[in-house]
């Protein structure tokens, strides 16, 4: 199991948080993953570690990706999972940020590796990162809710206690795996909208980023995602206009947005397990749809 993490260099880090991002069912929108990869490039975040995906990873499922190295030489990329360091601007603290691919095969197996290099870095904090579809306007900010490994934590960061009952990937079972070895964690979620889900939203990653910064009490440079954030919105608004049926869709998503606004506050929204289980059910009826027989000609 030890050949399975690769260590580079063991590097010295003040009061480290571990922040996590997977790519697949966590990972709506590509909004964990593009959040986590913000944070590495404006905190300057250096690899100092990784996971062999040779016994996590289905090639079939999750390929390897052909590139060519200055136009000539072919080169393939295998699935990464990679645990970065960097200082945190404006804190007495260091960040691990793990960003990967959702494994396939072995998760206790991946688990324990993933929580003995957290013992082994002294790391203090975990903050699990994911992102899930949802109804909800993509002209609206992205709505992020967040729940917590223990209820002293709830309090203190003002979160949620988790009352989620199904299915779960990765991002739920490390969340609960830090649970039982000790380590306080936290687990974000931002919602992104189904109707745009193959689109990378760099609306609900921001959002995700700002609410990470209010747990840390740090302030993040936001700029790229902002900048990334209204050409996402004006493409999406485009798009949806040349489709009168969408259109009136969003223009129902918007007032319901705006209600909820109004009438309740962030404590009242629904969680980011609710926000699952929404999911669960959608690509249930989205494949049920997929294996229904076509209609007769």
């Amino acid at each position: 199991m030890d050949s399975d993490l690769r260590i580079h260099e063991r590097p010295t880090l003040r009061r480290p948080v571990l922040i996590t991002a997977f790519r697949g069912w966590n990972d709506g929108g590509q909004a964990a993953t593009l959040a986590a990869g913000t944070l590495a490039r404006v905190w300057d975040a250096h690899t100092f570690a990784d996971i062999d995906p040779e016994g996590f990873v289905d090639f079939q499922s999750t390929r390897p990706m052909v590139s060519l190295d200055e136009g000539m030489t072919r080169r393939i990329e295998w699935p990464e999972t990679t645990f970065q360091a960097a200082a945190i601007p404006g804190a007495d603290r260091d960040a691990v940020i793990l960003i990967g691919v959702e494994p396939n095969y072995r998760w206790r197996a991946f688990n324990e590796l993933v929580i003995g290099l957290a013992r082994e870095l002294g790391v203090e904090l975990v903050v699990t990162l994911g992102a899930l579809l949802a109804d909800v306007p993509h002209t609206r900010p992205a709505p992020v809710t967040g729940s917590a490994s223990d209820l002293s934590l709830v309090e203190e960061l003002g979160l949620q206690a988790s009352r989620y009952e199904g299915p779960t990937g990765i991002v739920g079972v490390l969340h609960d795996a830090f649970r039982e070895a000790g380590i306080p964690s936290v687990s974000l979620w931002s919602a992104v909208p189904h109707y745009v889900s193959l689109a990378p939203s760099p609306r609900a990653a921001r959002a995700l980023c700002d609410r990470l910064g209010e747990l840390l009490e740090v302030t993040i440079d936001l700029s790229e995602l902002e900048d990334a954030e209204e050409i996402y919105a004006e493409q999406i608004t485009e798009a949806v206009a040349s489709d009168p049926e969408t259109q009136a869709y969003v223009e129902e998503l918007e007032r319901r947005a705006d209600t909820i606004d109004e009438l309740i506050d962030e404590a009242d929204l629904p969680t980011g397990e609710s926000l699952a289980a929404e999911l669960t059910r959608f690509l249930r009826d989205r494949d049920e749809s997929d294996d229904d027989p076509p209609p007769a000609h």
